[in-house]
């Protein structure tokens, strides 16, 4: 079942407001088997409504509209919609009645601009919406299938989960379209591409996608239109796959965080993590300290972004005078520095050129130096990021958490 979104609002065009409604709504009717096939924004424009509900029907017969139903002279979705279908719009007095009583549960006293949102398109079906004044409507004609939302989240969700998808899923006869994330890490896309090239055909008939960022590049395996067991099937049997090729460049899957698997990968060993940190400027220690529950493994660490401070830290003053601040020398005391003096099982360092200055030919802006100790064992590595002065300090955190995970889940007892 293809369907088509068009979310309406002049201040998502401006900007003003991000369109999070059409990324739930992806996520949440492929589990209906529904695949929304386009995504469009209007803006608070009657013809432009009409024109691109009139376009997607004629694409898919299906639309799902957000936005434009509120009370105000902008909330224009359900007339601009009603005309385009030929349908008169009828005043509903249970309506009516109910948003009276809502506002009178409140302590206020309902305007007369809001006798709009008890006006109902002809043979539409009511989406009653508890959790504000404008309900859903749902319109099923000659042309195909028009479903009206509010604009705001917490309504859209809602109505979604209580209305939208029950009914879609009556009529999908348990077919579904379903997604597994892997993430990995550690690779970049040309190489993972390569890697993965052999087993591609083997994944049919699932389809996948390559989403790069910021954390690595997480693979999207998608079966579409399967039957829900099949699909999971699917799914687990190629993830297991993928592993396998991977190895461990792959670290989890969904909305897996890296920082989490190192703490979880310490909490098995019990273990204890240190770092000591200087272009990152703490963001290692950042992404740790946000998982819940991570004091009982991560001990803390240092920002020791100048020369003086890493001397403080206990990296030798000839260290730093042989071979700069940036260096795989220098990588290596940081860690094992910090390692002694917290007394922890394991220490990374990072250390390297975050720019836009200060790069040179022997050390370009980007080039940042991993260390981590564990014993007596100081185990380094090199690497020249792409990017920003934040993305390549936050690429440089992902290298660093890896670095540590892979570093405690290999190692044997402290």
């Amino acid at each position: 079942m293809d369907l088509e979104v068009v979310t309406i609002g002049t201040e998502l065009l401006l900007g003003f407001t991000l369109d999070t409604n059409s990324a739930f709504l992806g996520q949440a009717l492929a589990g209906t088997g529904a695949r929304v096939t386009r995504r469009t924004s209007v803006p608070d424009d009657p013809s432009a409504v009409a024109s691109a509900v009139a376009e997607g029907l004629a694409r898919t017969r299906f639309v799902l509209t957000t936005g434009g139903l509120g009370p105000t002279k902008d909330d224009l979705t359900k007339k601009a919609v009603a005309e385009l279908l030929g349908l008169p719009l009828e005043f509903h007095p249970d309506l009516w009645d109910a948003l009276t009583a809502r506002f009178a549960r409140m302590g206020r006293k309902l305007a007369e601009r809001n006798r709009c949102q008890a006006e109902v398109p002809r043979g539409a079906v009511v989406l009653l919406n508890p959790r504000g004044t404008a309900p859903g409507l749902w319109i099923a004609g000659d042309q195909g299938d028009v479903i009206m939302l509010p604009g705001v989240p917490g309504e859209m969700q809602g109505l979604v989960t209580e209305e939208v998808i029950p009914r879609l899923e009556a009529r999908s006869r348990g077919r579904v379209v379903r997604s597994l994330i892997i993430r990995t890490t550690g690779i970049p896309e040309s190489n993972l591409a390569e890697r993965m090239e052999p087993v591609e055909e083997t994944l049919a008939p699932l389809t996948l996608a390559y989403l790069p960022g910021l954390e690595g590049v997480d693979l999207r395996l998608t079966a579409w239109e399967e039957r829900s067991e099949d699909a999971e099937r699917f799914l687990a049997e190629a993830g297991e796959r993928v592993r396998g090729v991977l190895g461990d460049h792959v670290y989890g899957t969904g909305h897996a965080d890296l920082a989490a698997a190192v703490l979880e990968a310490g909490r098995d060993r019990g273990w204890t993590v240190a770092v000591a940190e200087s272009c990152t400027g703490g963001m290692v220690g950042e992404r740790l300290t946000a998982i819940p529950g991570s004091s009982d493994v991560f001990l803390g660490g240092m920002i020791a972004y100048s020369n003086r401070l890493k001397e403080d830290l206990g990296v030798p003053l000839r260290i730093l005078e042989a071979h700069g601040a940036v260096s795989e020398e220098t990588a290596s005391a940081m860690a094992t520095a910090a390692r002694g003096r917290w007394g922890a099982s394991v220490a990374g360092a990072v250390t390297g050129i975050a720019g836009p200055a200060g790069g040179t030919s022997e050390k370009p802006v980007g080039l940042v130096w991993f260390a981590a100790a564990i014993g007596g064992e100081v185990s380094t590595d090199r690497w020249v990021f792409p990017g920003s002065r934040y993305e390549i300090r936050a690429r440089a955190t992902q290298f660093a958490l890896w670095k540590l995970w892979r570093k405690i889940r290999s190692a044997g007892p402290p």
